[in-house]
């Protein structure tokens, strides 16, 4: 016998649920999306570095933003291993809550005066991605922050400081719940199925997409990765690169 699926399932109200943030993030950040990809366009006709952090699950953005197809070529991640979850989760929440290692973290990277940084926290809250965000601040960085805000209001910032959204320049709402999680279950205690990595990966894309229409309208080329699995991919990425 098979399962017969229903409107209400949890997995298509969650599915429905991307689909009216989104739309949401559209109706209600266009904004502030322009204004960051004006940011970005700026950054790539003066040959300035975007740079792209996050934590625990939302270093996946960052990643997102990173020699991807159709991806800028300028973008430097900040992929600190302690701070992903892939060798030891406990850990790494434990390292975002840590004073002083953002300092370290953006020293080892390295930054320059008119560079970018995106800032990737739903909850805003964390000594490392709230220090992270004040210090590029302090070193003439324009800080980009995708958040809840939401989330990051109903909740008091660790270490007795500011939430992302206080210290970023430009700040872009997920528009996502408090805790996250979206779904309701009929007999299950807690909120299933989180929205902000889908909403985050949507509103990167569309910032990429409308810098690099600004960058095209200001007679700037862009530098944009194909995909590797295209015949002609390798030799426009090895061009880019500088490997042709």
């Amino acid at each position: 016998m098979h399962d017969v699926s229903t409107p209400d399932d949890p997995g298509r109200r969650y599915l429905a649920c991307v689909v009216d943030l989104v739309q949401e993030v559209l109706d209600t950040q266009w904004d502030v999306i322009t204004e960051a990809a004006r940011v970005v366009a700026a950054a790539m006709g003066g040959r300035r570095e975007i740079h792209a952090f996050g934590s625990g699950h939302s270093h996946m953005l960052a990643e997102e933003l990173y020699y991807r197809a159709g991806g800028l070529a300028d973008v430097r991640p900040i992929l600190f291993e302690g701070l992903m979850l892939h060798a030891n989760a406990s850990l790494s929440t434990r390292l975002e809550r840590l004073p002083g290692l953002a300092r370290e973290i953006l020293d080892a990277h390295g930054v320059a005066t008119g560079d970018v940084l995106f800032v990737f926290s739903n909850s805003g809250r964390n000594q490392v991605t709230t220090e992270l965000a004040a210090e590029a601040g302090v070193r003439g960085l324009t800080v980009i922050a995708v958040t809840s805000v939401t989330h990051s209001q109903a909740t008091t910032p660790r270490g007795g400081g500011r939430r992302l959204l206080e210290l970023a320049d430009i700040v872009i709402d997920n528009r996502g719940a408090l805790g996250d999680a979206a779904v309701e279950v009929p007999g299950f205690a807690r909120r299933v199925a989180p929205t902000s990595t889908a909403v985050g990966a949507a509103i990167v894309n569309a910032v990429v997409a409308q810098s690099v229409g600004f960058a095209v309208a200001a007679g700037i080329e862009p530098r944009v990765y194909a995909s590797s699995n295209v015949d002609t991919g390798d030799a426009i990425n090895d061009a880019i690169l500088g490997r042709s």
